[in-house]
């Protein structure tokens, strides 16, 4: 079992063979800068969101495949959630820790329970509804039930979600994602001591050290093999998971990576749910034991492949023996519950079968095929991989990282007193070392905040007889506004549009609209991720991204729900709310030709007309490059809104039929 066979079989060969794969995995899962970029937008994005709300707010944090920085077909979000004011405590000499009288506490009991999970015991005489809910007895003492919990909470984040292990799980705009409410707490677990034991040489010690005090979290499901399957919590190591993977080194991310993909295309591929047993999270678990124990001395792109076999090789070993220890609690046997028997039997046989072709057996891998072809076919070929930044141009990167900032840049003021608690934090934030990314996002988290902030002032005092007050506010929101031009993308100055519309400045309105409109009609825009590279290169090739932003980029228009921007979008935001989406999410020419239509009716009928027929040429015609197919129904609401407003009520309703046929096929 110690070297894996394909043709040509020399050193070399596998070398060659090593580095066209390395350079397959960093244009199929990325770039050590891409995948840096990824990590700190959502890093500062969640940070500002944690750092700005209150101690009875609920806590978040992104998780999984989408956290670690992989964006391959199939990566699902996973997100936490949990109360700060609801800390789990190991043993009782932990209550000196908090304010009994705030907080509830709740203590781990894991004495009657497999390792690596536990029942929580509440020990707070009141608590949060959801919890009083899902309390059961036993021996004498008030625990949650994991299985309760997790029916109450399935749907709090996402109607309609369905249980998937302990999480609600669904599919918005075709990616998949798990909401997790949770428990969590602020110490390590004293059965894990013995992970901190073993750290010698990987992580390094202030890794360690940061995880230790990081602590852990507790989602709802149970042993399947357990006493009280229905009433324990599982330990979850998540937070500890991302930084491990964080430390990793490039070499060793794209290995996760390329075992992920194998999983997926071969190990799974033809298999039913039911028939696939193992999953990405043991592939994750055979990479750290790897790494820890140094079994590969030299993690780098021409040993590419050897650490894949070698992780591969693990992988049977834990399938042969029917044990996979999880890295935390390796007493935590991961294959207890459903890897034994007949079905480890034909799990075996499987990957043996791969084992025996070899690394041959990634010529299944549809991914990558191509990569281990060009070298078969050309075995003197030398693949130059030492500059990675080589691989993904300027453009390419950018048409990655202003439209993911622009999905992820999302967070929602619920008054003026959170908008101001919101720039405080990213006011604090800006004199922390923060890379160029992150510096990125706190630019689009601030242009965000600022035009909530100016339409909820100017909701504030719409209805004053105070002549001064309202004067005052609305100076202060077209400042806000205004302000978000000078450093927000080109399709932020929509929002003063939308300003002087709502406040009766139609002449304002249309003066602002005809601009935008000049700006975004450039060649070297960026629409949707996508932009002509030439033009591109030519206006902004070099500068920063921030220049880049305000001059080359159009981003969609996003609505908080709870705010009223304009009259004719109330409806939709009401609907919005009651499906429990907080935000509506516009193109920027949908916006702007809507807004046209509606400032020309108060003055020119006919250019109102004119607008009106821009938006259904652009509503009906457009195959994505400047309406996102996943944004296509409100679109098309709003192009109905436009034309039930101009009297045509035949083509409104043509409108609102395609708008839900769109939200049916999506």
């Amino acid at each position: 079992m110690d070297s894996p066979s394909v043709t040509p079989q020399t050193e070399t060969g596998i070398q060659n063979m090593s580095e066209s794969m390395f350079v397959g995995l960093c244009r199929k899962v990325g770039t050590s800068q891409q995948v840096a970029m990824r990590r700190d937008v959502t890093d500062i994005a969640e940070m500002v969101k944690n750092k700005t709300i209150t101690s009875t707010l609920i806590m978040v944090m992104t998780s999984g495949s989408y956290r670690e920085g992989f964006r391959m077909e199939g990566s699902d979000i996973d997100t936490m959630y949990w109360y700060n004011n609801q800390p789990v405590i190991w043993d009782l000499s932990q209550t000196q820790f908090y304010n009994v009288h705030r907080q509830s506490l709740i203590l781990s009991v894991s004495s009657e329970s497999p390792p690596g999970f536990t029942l929580l015991q509440l020990l707070s005489p009141r608590a949060d509804n959801r919890v009083i809910s899902a309390l059961v007895t036993m021996n004498g003492g008030r625990y949650i039930s994991s299985s309760k919990y997790r029916e109450i909470t399935c749907s709090d984040v996402v109607p309609n979600s369905t249980v998937h292990g302990p999480c609600g799980s669904g599919d918005i705009d075709g990616l998949e994602y798990d909401t997790a409410q949770c428990f969590a707490c602020d110490f390590w677990p004293p059965s894990a001591s013995s992970w901190i034991d073993r750290c010698h040489t990987w992580p390094q010690p202030q890794v360690v050290r940061d995880i230790v005090r990081s602590g852990c979290h507790f989602v709802a499901i149970g042993h399947k093999l357990g006493n009280h399957e229905s009433n324990e919590w599982r330990i979850s190591f998540s937070l500890a998971e991302q930084k491990l993977v964080y430390s990793m080194n490039h070499c060793q991310f794209l290995t996760y990576g390329l075992l992920k993909l194998f999983l997926k295309e071969v190990i799974n591929n033809g298999l039913g749910d039911n028939e696939k047993l193992l999953c990405s999270y043991h592939m994750k678990t055979a990479v750290f034991w790897m790494i820890q124990q140094n079994t590969i001395p030299n993690w780098c792109p021409q040993n590419l492949l050897k650490c894949f076999w070698y992780c591969f090789k693990l992988i049977l070993k834990w399938v042969y023996e029917g044990v996979c220890p999880n890295f935390f609690i390796p007493e935590n046997n991961m294959f207890l519950s459903n890897i034994h028997g007949r079905a480890q039997n034909r799990l075996f046989i499987r990957l043996n079968g791969f084992y025996e072709k070899g690394l041959a057996s990634l010529l299944h891998n549809s991914s990558l095929r191509s990569y281990i072809m060009n070298v078969l076919y050309n075995p003197r070929l030398s693949i130059n991989c030492t500059d990675e930044y080589t691989l993904v141009s300027e453009v390419e990167f950018d048409e990655e990282i202003f439209p993911g900032v622009d999905r992820i840049g999302l967070i929602l003021p619920l008054n003026l007193f959170f908008s101001m608690k919101y720039l405080n934090t990213v006011d604090q934030l800006t004199v922390s070392p923060l890379t160029q990314y992150q510096v990125l996002m706190l630019q689009v988290l601030t242009a965000f905040i600022l035009h909530s902030a100016a339409f909820i002032l100017q909701n504030m005092y719409s209805n004053t007889t105070k002549n001064k007050l309202m004067y005052i506010a609305d100076r202060m929101s077209c400042h806000m506004l205004k302000l978000t031009a000078t450093f927000g993308c080109i399709s932020d100055r929509l929002y003063i549009a939308m300003y002087y519309y709502k406040t009766l400045r139609y002449t304002e309105a249309l003066s602002v609209i005809e601009m935008t409109k000049v700006n975004l009609a450039q060649p070297y825009v960026m629409h949707n991720g996508t932009v002509d590279t030439e033009r591109y290169t030519e206006a902004v090739g070099g500068q920063s991204w921030s220049t880049k932003l305000r001059h080359a980029v159009a981003c969609n228009i996003k609505l908080n729900n709870r705010i009223n921007y304009i009259n004719e979008l109330m409806k939709e935001q009401m609907v919005a709310i009651q499906n429990n989406d907080s935000t509506m999410v516009i193109p920027p020419l949908v916006v702007l030709h809507m807004l046209k239509f509606l400032c020309y009716r108060h003055i020119d009928t006919m250019r109102a007309q004119t607008a009106l027929n821009d938006l259904q040429v652009l509503v009906h015609h457009d195959q994505g490059r400047y309406v996102d197919m996943g944004l296509r129904d409100i679109s098309w609401q709003i192009l109905g809104i436009c034309q039930q407003i101009s009297g045509n009520l035949q083509a409104a309703l043509y409108s609102y039929q395609q708008s839900l046929k769109t939200i049916s096929i999506q």
